[in-house]
């Protein structure tokens, strides 16, 4: 898998799938905030956010698999940031406070890089011929 660049075909599924991450974390922020407080969706949000992010890497992998888990990762972890850092924070939360919470903003990152990197290596993984499958239709 060493090797294959970044295609710009792979952009468009991937910010795709970042943006119904992005969008499932924020309704449960939405939703859960006026629910259950604060507090407790910060950790439904913690907990909800990788397995938002399994579920689209496991779709993208199945489906697309034009970069490896690591550049599918950091895509989609990086445009979340974007997305909260351009629209999230000044639009809907009136402050850039958020990014001063672990729990609420730096977990959730992190656990989204994870969780869709481990889906791609397992997808990948289990699909047979993993360099292969990416490099044919990386061409």
């Amino acid at each position: 898998m060493r090797g294959v660049p970044f295609h710009g075909r792979a952009a468009l599924p991937l910010a795709v799938g970042a943006f119904v991450v992005w969008l499932a974390c924020g309704l449960t922020m939405a939703f859960g905030r006026p629910a259950f407080g604060l507090e407790t969706t910060l950790r439904i949000h913690a907990v909800a956010a990788p397995v938002y992010a399994a579920l689209v890497s496991y779709a993208y992998f199945g489906y697309f698999r034009s970069v490896t888990p690591l550049a599918a990762a950091a895509f989609m972890t990086a445009f979340i940031i974007v997305l909260d850092v351009a629209l999230v924070a000044p639009v809907f939360e009136k402050s850039y406070a958020m990014f001063g919470s672990v729990l609420g903003t730096w977990l959730p990152f992190l656990s989204i890089f994870a969780a869709a990197y481990l889906t791609g290596l397992w997808v990948i993984g289990n699909g047979g011929d993993p360099d292969g499958a990416i490099k044919r239709r990386a061409e």
